[in-house]
């Protein structure tokens, strides 16, 4: 009796406790009745904010901040590629407008690049020094003004420096906008998004060709210089998406402006969390770029600078001259027309692909095959460059979407293999020194057309990809999955 008795009051209490704590925190009615709040909820509570003292931000889930810091950064990447490619579009016709030979359409052509060149440079060393954010509007506004001029240029010689400010504007956005993505980023998201950057570089591409074809075919013979300043409007939207954006806590830490940082991580991450869930390298372990060089960076530096250049340079040779090029190549009319488009949208496409594999596949095998396809794409173009258009095409499509690979890792491989006192410097001058080899390239190409003609042409733009391939094979790393320190470290 006293047994069943006992088990009774025990299946009581029992149910008393369960009724207690599978209770709101605030039970209602239920608390006027005498019934206590939920102390199962405040103890799940305690170990989720416990959970998230001790989480590092490397870990945290993707939330809205980062969705709107990617809009951000991957306008400037569609702002760079319309700018980059709308000459493509107008140049031609420019040409004729402006009485410009063959030396100055090249110089034109490449003027842009070699804008990169010093901007990459000049942003990259500015950044490390003044801050991501300061620098982060400095982009858009030349896009703005210097696409604006455009449309009342009236020589070769104005037009050119006016391509090579936007050219330093695109320069500052690299290392500016890249490393500020990539020190927000956790690490699982960070080789998709910056990966993602790409794509939006080529659908900004893409767009331009379509948009300014349509300026081109409505505006008549001063069309051109709408087409030139079509790209104020993109402009004015990426100026005005980006305010209220924050400065980097890793570079703030790494300025001593620990308060600052621990602000920022508060109100981007929620208020349980700190500098302690951001780890940092050791502030001895800031270098210049003289102990870069003699170090292992320097080796780093060398391979993102080579496979950098050997991806850039047939792509922006062909962007700066479709017409041209597929004039060469036997493609007129309505197969000139819709092929550049074409050929301009699968470029988006391989890079759609890549980023979809790339913490799949990882880094290293990602770039020595699209450099190895890629590479027997163009050879293909090289050889049969007398053959039908859908040969022609279908050779060029299978460049255009292998070599998405490489393009998406001109952003990941640099933003990872280096420490944050040297990123923004290091990214911008892998940028720098890429735009060094493809302004070249770019420049020599209506030369090569006409000294060498396209199936030769072709077959050099091959030789520049298995230069890539070689390089990619003996020094290209894998971070697929590393933390940002981790990536960067010479230790491992």
């Amino acid at each position: 009796m006293c047994c069943w008795h006992h088990q009774g009051q025990t299946k009581h209490h029992r149910s008393r406790f369960y009724q207690w704590v599978s209770m709101p925190p605030f039970g209602g009615d239920k608390e006027k009745q005498g019934l206590k709040p939920n102390f199962l909820y405040y103890v799940k509570k305690e170990r989720k904010t416990m959970r998230q003292e001790n989480m590092s931000v490397e870990d945290v889930p993707i939330n809205g901040f980062h969705r709107l810091l990617t809009v951000r950064s991957g306008g400037g990447w569609v702002m760079d590629g319309y700018i980059l490619s709308i000459i493509g579009v107008a140049l031609m016709q420019a040409a004729s407008a402006l009485n410009m030979n063959r030396f100055w359409q090249g110089t034109v052509a490449a003027s842009a690049l070699i804008g990169i060149f010093v901007g990459g440079f000049l942003g990259g060393w500015l950044t490390d020094h003044l801050g991501r954010r300061k620098l982060y509007f400095v982009g858009p506004i030349l896009f703005i003004a210097c696409s604006v001029a455009q449309f009342w240029v009236e020589s070769g010689t104005v037009l050119f420096w006016l391509r090579f400010l936007i050219g330093v504007g695109v320069g500052i956005e690299y290392p500016v906008a890249g490393s500020l993505l990539v020190e927000f980023l956790p690490k699982k998201s960070r080789g998709p998004r910056l990966a993602a950057l790409t794509i939006l570089w080529f659908l900004g591409a893409a767009i331009a060709y379509i948009v300014g074809t349509i300026i081109m075919a409505q505006g008549g013979d001063t069309a051109w210089r709408l087409v030139l300043a079509s790209p104020a409007v993109l402009g004015i939207l990426l100026l005005l998406v980006r305010l209220g954006t924050p400065e980097s806590p890793r570079w703030l830490m790494s300025k001593g402006r620990n308060a600052e940082a621990d602000q920022i991580i508060k109100q981007v991450y929620g208020p349980s969390f700190s500098l302690k869930n951001l780890p940092e390298q050791p502030a001895d372990q800031a270098m210049s770029f003289k102990s870069l060089l003699h170090s292992g960076y320097g080796k780093r530096m060398l391979f993102v600078s080579m496979f950098w250049t050997c991806s850039v340079i047939p792509v922006f040779a062909v962007y700066a001259f479709v017409p041209k090029v597929l004039q060469a190549l036997n493609l007129t009319g309505d197969w000139a027309v819709y092929g550049s488009v074409a050929i301009t949208l699968l470029f988006v496409v391989g890079c759609i692909i890549a980023t979809m594999l790339i913490n799949i596949t990882g880094r290293r095998p990602m770039v020595i095959h699209s450099f190895l396809w890629s590479g027997f794409a163009l050879l293909g173009l090289g050889i049969f460059s007398n053959s039908a258009e859908w040969v022609v095409l279908t050779l060029f499509g299978a460049y255009a979407v292998f070599i998405g690979g490489a393009q998406v890792l001109q952003l990941v491989y640099p933003n990872e293999v280096f420490p944050t006192e040297i990123r923004a410097f290091a990214v911008g001058m892998g940028a720098s020194l890429s735009r060094i080899g493809a302004a070249v390239g770019t420049w020599l190409v209506p030369i090569s057309l006409d000294a060498i003609g396209i199936g030769n042409t072709m077959l050099v733009a091959a030789g520049v990809s298995f230069v890539g391939l070689i390089v990619s094979v003996a020094l290209a790393p894998e971070t697929r999955a590393m933390s940002l320190q981790e990536a960067a470290s010479l230790e491992r």
